[in-house]
């Protein structure tokens, strides 16, 4: 038996390290491995005075973390554009934002992304972890992000959504949390 102890105790070691940031997980799913959502670099992620500083995010565009307002948004689609202050902050609690720039509407497109919304995952007062709203200042037509992760698009693919909302939780800072409807 006590020889049996320091195996059991290196195996126990080994197995509670886990993935590391050089080891990203892959996302489930059949081909999902022909996409790439590559994890950003950790940033401050404090809050700022007001959800309308210019200190908000992480210098990316669409940002996917960094720092952000101390309040966050409902788990819904909104019709207009919403702070990005504010959606920073549900990134951090692990809900995925689905953003879309299409000054001359795009309801077919939008109704994708609400489609992948209904998707994720459920918080404890069972409602979805995401939300859909207009970003005007998007590099391209469509992005989808969690924290430290985004995936942009000029069409939306539902399949690519899929497998990113497999990662849903895995890096956030806080993970996990409830969502307001």
């Amino acid at each position: 038996m006590l020889r049996a102890l320091p195996a059991l105790l290196f195996f126990s070691l080994c197995f509670a390290c886990g993935p590391t940031n050089d080891d990203p997980p892959t996302p489930g799913g059949e081909g999902c491995e022909r996409f790439s959502f590559p994890l950003s670099d950790s940033s401050a992620a404090n809050h700022v005075s007001s959800c309308s500083s210019t200190g908000c995010g992480n210098g990316e565009n669409p940002p996917n973390s960094g720092m952000h307002c101390p309040t966050w948004l409902s788990c819904r689609s909104f019709d207009t554009e919403q702070p990005r202050c504010s959606w920073i902050h549900n990134l951090e609690h692990g809900h995925a934002v689905f953003l879309y720039n299409c000054p001359d509407g795009c309801p077919d497109d939008v109704a994708k992304l609400e489609a992948a919304q209904a998707r994720a995952a459920v918080g404890s007062n069972g409602v979805r972890r995401a939300l859909v709203t207009p970003d005007s200042q998007l590099p391209k037509r469509f992005a989808a992000l969690l924290w430290r992760r985004t995936y942009l698009m000029d069409s939306v693919d539902p399949e690519a959504l899929t497998c990113l909302l497999a990662l849903q939780d895995v890096d956030a800072n806080e993970p996990g949390l409830s969502c307001p409807p």
